[in-house]
């Protein structure tokens, strides 16, 4: 990477050969302006949540509280307790339910990752072949304008299986992108190690901020009052991350978990996959505050279990996470999963909240004004690949309205379990047309600045966002 081809006012450089990408100062936005670049950044991150959320019966006495959609609908709605943990940033986000992708509403429920952000038709089984994802459609239009074009990202790493993937991107010929799961490599992105000696360096001091100093102390020099305090700001977020990077990386090194010898992973504690979920959101965040990248995707786990992903549910004192949508029927079954999709709504709330909190480095209002976020899975019930449990978040700078939950799934729409003796949902033929998910793709590529009027097998676009 040449780094002079860059504006060299946005990194931090240090004598071993490091270099620390910065947000940008109002100190410097003159240069900014008179470049014709001071124009905010437009961001996306998408993010995929396995093996389908709670929909208790309405009948159950679990559906108040566990039933993932909210009650009612438009402005006029009610969070379970799986997403209340968003209440406070209602206005700044908008549920939808009654959308899939076409060509998989009949796909069982574990080959879903690898359509969520493509809707090829990828089958569940034979010759295989996916199409790009959306967030590399959007990369493509950025990649020059930042060091990454984007950042791929999931708990278990690499590309995994056909119609198994642990990735959610895939390039313009459909192969997927590997995803990376460990957090000191992507940490490390944001440096410039230029030789064998800095990454020698690297790993043996305790920080990389403590080879940068000498340099961050002439910048503050030449920052104004109020950069001064958003530089001491990003330089206590990048230290913090560094520690909790330092503890992921114990976590990621344990054996997979298994089912049948589940006693051997007791070590796992409450904290330690929390914060390896917390760290790879402030991951993004530090890459989007320094326009790193402005893309980013991350898969929370696999749709089947025997992975990394499968302790995730330890954040909440519950065992192997794949094995939550599969328990239901049994007593506190539905608190169970509904609880660890609570904290799926922590967190991403945590990063969202996060962002609305951070002044847009470059622009007016907030980071999330600026950012789009997608939280989603492309199962609704049980192994039923229709009626996909949909978030959107932020974006407002784009015109995007929140605030509202979009029910476009109505009545006729499948919502719950099945009665024993009778076939899995996604065996039972479709009473309801959901609405195709990529009319909901051509319009958040069209706020972001893409001129297309067409993804996958999109019939429109959705203009109730």
């Amino acid at each position: 990477m040449n780094l002079n081809a860059l504006d060299r006012r946005r990194f931090l450089r240090g004598a071993s050969g490091f270099a620390l990408a910065l947000p940008a100062f109002e100190s410097f936005s003159a240069r900014a302006g008179a470049s014709g670049n001071s124009a905010p950044p437009r961001r996306l991150a998408c993010f995929y949540l396995p093996n389908g959320v709670p929909m208790p019966l309405q009948e159950d006495p679990a559906f108040q509280d566990w039933s993932w959609f909210p009650h009612g609908s438009g402005r006029d709605f009610k969070f379970s307790k799986c997403l209340d943990p968003l209440e406070p940033l209602r206005d700044d986000l908008t549920v939808l339910s009654g959308l899939s992708h076409p060509a998989s509403r009949n796909n069982h429920g574990h080959h879903n990752a690898d359509q969520f952000l493509t809707g090829a038709p990828i089958g569940g089984g034979g010759k295989y072949r996916n199409s790009i994802s959306l967030d590399q459609v959007y990369a493509a239009q950025v990649a020059e304008q930042t060091r990454f074009s984007s950042l791929v990202m999931s708990t278990d790493g690499g590309t995994g299986p056909e119609r198994k993937a642990h990735t959610i991107s895939f390039n313009g010929q459909g192969r997927p992108i590997p995803a990376e799961n460990k957090p000191k490599r992507i940490f490390d992105m944001l440096f410039a190690k230029k030789d064998a000696d800095a990454a020698r360096r690297l790993a043996l001091s305790q920080s990389v901020l403590d080879h940068l100093m000498e340099d961050a102390s002439s910048l503050q020099k030449r920052l104004s009052k109020k950069d001064r305090a958003t530089f001491e700001e990003f330089l206590a977020s990048v230290r913090d991350t560094e520690i909790n990077v330092a503890k992921s990386a114990r976590w990621l090194d344990l054996p997979l978990p298994t089912v049948d010898v589940d006693h051997l992973n007791l070590e796992i504690t409450a904290e330690n996959p929390r914060e390896y979920v917390q760290t790879m959101y402030e991951l993004i965040y530090l890459a989007f505050k320094t326009d790193s990248t402005r893309v980013a995707t991350y898969q929370f786990g696999k749709e089947v279990s025997k992975g990394i992903s499968d302790y995730l549910a330890r954040a909440v004192g519950l065992p192997l996470t794949h094995r939550l949508s599969h328990e239901t029927k049994k007593p506190g079954g539905w608190k169970n999963f509904g609880t660890f999709c609570r904290f799926i709504s922590e967190e991403f709330g945590r990063f969202a909240g996060r962002l609305k909190a951070t002044p847009e480095p470059a622009g007016e209002g907030s980071m999330l004004d600026h950012t789009l976020l997608m939280l989603g899975s492309a199962s609704s019930a049980f192994h039923l690949s229709r009626n996909y449990p949909l978030i959107l978040a932020g974006g407002k700078s784009m015109g995007f309205q929140h605030g509202q939950y979009l029910d476009y799934a109505g009545d006729g729409a499948f919502r719950g379990v099945w009665k024993n003796g009778e076939p899995e949902p996604y065996k039972i033929r479709a009473t309801h047309e959901d609405i195709p998910l990529s009319n909901l793709y051509v319009t958040m590529l069209q706020r972001l600045g893409v001129e297309t009027d067409q993804f996958a097998d999109n019939t429109g676009t959705i203009s109730d966002v």
